[in-house]
């Protein structure tokens, strides 16, 4: 009896199906032009790292595109964004989306290594 109570319980929790929905760069685009933008401490600290602007890394992802999905990552499903800088150096951005408060967020940045990405979209195959 105590089974079958512990499996309606969890019938009733939203499913992990429900939270795999793939991101989507225009949810993203409208955020970050709404301000309504988390950013982690990672982000912040990879930024720092790059010597990357806000506004260059916004700018990455309203005119990139997303090149991997990762639907099961929690909280939120997450992707990597592939972008240019302002000045058409390439970059690459992790950004979930929360659903419920329509809001980006702003995960890592990073400047690809060319020997590990093909035309930087395409991760290259592993050796050994």
């Amino acid at each position: 009896m105590l089974r079958a109570r512990r499996r309606r319980a969890r019938a009733a929790c939203p499913t992990h199906a429900e939270y795999t929905v793939a991101v989507k760069i225009e949810d993203l685009i409208r955020a970050i032009g709404e301000g309504n933008v988390a950013i982690t401490r990672h982000a912040e600290i990879e930024r720092r790292a790059d010597d990357l602007g806000y506004e260059e890394i916004y700018f990455s992802v309203v005119e990139g595109e997303i090149i991997e999905e990762y639907p099961k990552d929690r909280p939120y499903p997450s992707c990597l964004v592939y972008g240019d800088s302002f000045e058409g150096e390439p970059m690459h951005s992790v950004w979930a989306y929360n659903q419920a408060n329509g809001a980006a967020v702003f995960i890592t940045v990073y400047r690809p290594d060319p020997g590990r990405w093909i035309d930087f979209k395409e991760r290259r195959p592993r050796d050994g």
